[in-house]
């Protein structure tokens, strides 16, 4: 039974600050966007009875402080799940007001494994310090990961990484996996959990995310991973995306998808069990666990449905 990890990167997003809006926007437009955010989220989790890891990002705590970072991992621990730690090293070197004129690298990948090790050690105490337990995830922003990475990543103690996401191969995710691979396995040291992926076209991979697939793409690789005994299934979805881009309001196309898989993993109950990596069962690994096959008819809906999101979703108010 495939032991799945419903994954939330969730960050202050850098285009609100790049806007110039003030903080309590920002928050607002992160973390808690048009009532479908974090909260929603986790009412919905809770309801259900579904666990959920929540790849938290603290390193804005270095232009704002740890107050808005301690709100957000309060929140979420208060609601019974778990946080892991996520990075975006270029909120080092940004500054209040300046509009994103300076920053850090927006990658860690091509670093050093220690010039890596300096910003993830920053990252993880910075989470400490916003109340979080140790974390012994680790999420790079944008799956912009390597090998270094990794080598860095165990240095410090992590026991799991899941950048690996082999529909953005080879860049900027550059972890030395193939691109099709989805079962967690053993690499440099940590245990990798791919992010999951679905084949949409002959040899074209796409990620398991809740903005993009449709809920029948979602509902088809669940069942493949359950008949293929699959060792783990990993969906990644962020605080944010279940509202536009600005933040005003809910996109509905992914509030439903949202809903829709919460929903099948509830009903699917043993045969889908979330999963905490906290908590997790030894996993299973180096399986040869291969990606959902394409459908031509699941692409036309799902183009359908994204057309409408694109167009009419994204500039509800």
């Amino acid at each position: 039974m495939p032991a799945v990890f419903l994954t939330i990167d969730t960050e202050l997003v850098w285009r609100h600050h790049v806007a110039g809006e003030p903080l309590a926007t920002q928050y607002e437009r992160s973390f808690e966007p048009a009532g479908v955010g974090i909260s929603y989220q986790l009412e919905v989790l809770r309801d259900h009875g579904l666990k959920a890891c929540f790849f938290v990002d603290p390193m804005p705590a270095r232009l704002y402080g740890l107050a808005p970072i301690r709100r957000i991992v309060e929140t979420i621990l208060a609601a019974g799940q778990e946080v892991q730690l996520h990075l975006h090293p270029h909120w080092c070197g940004a500054m209040v007001g300046d509009q994103g004129r300076h920053h850090g690298p927006f990658e860690l990948i091509g670093r050093p494994a220690e010039e890596q090790a300096k910003y993830i050690a920053e990252a993880r105490d910075l989470l400490i310090a916003a109340g979080a337990p140790a974390p012994i995830a680790f999420r790079a922003g944008s799956y912009a990961a390597d090998d270094a990475t990794l080598t860095a990543l165990g240095e410090l103690g992590f026991v799991y990484d899941s950048s690996h996401n082999g529909s953005m191969q080879p860049w900027p995710s550059q972890i030395g996996l193939p691109p099709a691979q989805i079962a967690p396995c053993r690499h440099q040291g940590l245990i990798e959990l791919p992010v999951g992926l679905i084949e949409e076209r002959p040899g074209r991979l796409r990620t398991f995310q809740i903005c993009a697939l449709s809920a029948a793409e979602m509902r088809a690789a669940l069942d493949h991973a359950v008949a293929a005994d699959h060792a783990a299934v990993v969906i990644v979805s962020h605080g944010f995306e279940l509202a536009n881009r600005a933040g005003t309001g809910a996109n509905a196309v992914h509030v439903r998808r949202f809903e829709a898989l919460c929903a099948m993993l509830a009903d699917a109950g043993a045969p889908l069990a979330t999963q905490r990596f906290d908590a997790v069962p030894p996993l299973p690994l180096d399986r040869r666990d291969a990606p959902l096959p394409p459908s031509e008819a699941r692409l036309r809906w799902r183009q359908a449905e994204q057309l409408w999101s694109n167009m009419v979703a994204e500039y509800a108010a």
